[in-house]
């Protein structure tokens, strides 16, 4: 398969400083933003710090519970037409190394009324996102290489090929146990672009039933 050129990410300090910004802005301790958002004090910490990319759906997780529009720390393309071309869409990320960051071609449009968000996921040898539950459901189809995933618990090896659908309030997690990169096609309801809060509604709420296994030490 082949990707289109990969465009600049974001600036991985960047965004951490810019959330730290926002949330001293609003006063608020590292505690009650990982309580909120449901993941560890040192998660949230490291991702201040540029240590630590979060996924796109975490950094939706510490973006509402700063009560922020998570179009402001980095902007994905929008897609305006029904149909995308393989060498025609950008790819973008939210920091990192080139071996190291996992980058993103969105593939769903922006329409009225429209509840899919589909992407191309890139995720590098090791990347592991973090355990969490969400509203919606979502599908993983594994276009190249391959990918655990657990499930409420239950670990699976998906390979080229392979898919799986549930429910996104079941508490979920996947990582590049390969040594290559591998290559997803996901689909979720969760709404990771931000198209609710730009039509004016107020997305679902983001529930995360267990924290992040990151350390909560430097």
């Amino acid at each position: 398969m082949t990707s289109p050129a990969k465009q600049p990410s974001a600036d991985t300090q960047a965004v951490g400083a810019r959330l730290r910004a926002c949330r001293r802005a609003l006063k608020m301790t590292l505690q009650e933003v990982a309580d909120a958002a449901g993941f560890s004090v040192g998660f949230i910490s490291q991702i201040e710090r540029g240590i630590t990319i979060p996924s796109l759906t975490s950094l939706v997780a510490v973006c509402r519970a700063l009560n922020a529009d998570v179009g402001s720390f980095f902007q994905p393309p929008r897609v305006e037409t029904p149909i995308t071309r393989h060498d025609g869409r950008a790819v973008y990320g939210l920091g990192g190394t080139p071996d190291s960051a996992v980058t993103y071609e969105r593939l769903s449009a922006s329409f009225p009324g429209s509840v899919l968000c589909s992407t191309l996921i890139h995720a590098p040898p090791g990347f592991h996102s973090e355990p969490m539950s969400h509203e919606g459901e979502e599908i993983y189809f594994i276009v190249e290489g391959a990918l655990t995933i657990e499930i409420d618990g239950e670990h699976t090896i998906l390979e080229a090929g392979d898919s799986a659908h549930f429910l996104s309030t079941l508490t979920h997690t996947t990582w590049n146990h390969t040594s290559t990169p591998t290559t997803i096609f996901h689909t979720c309801t969760m709404d990771v672009f931000g198209a609710a809060e730009a039509a004016g509604r107020t997305p679902a709420s983001f529930v995360v039933k267990r924290k992040s296994p990151f350390s909560d030490t430097p």
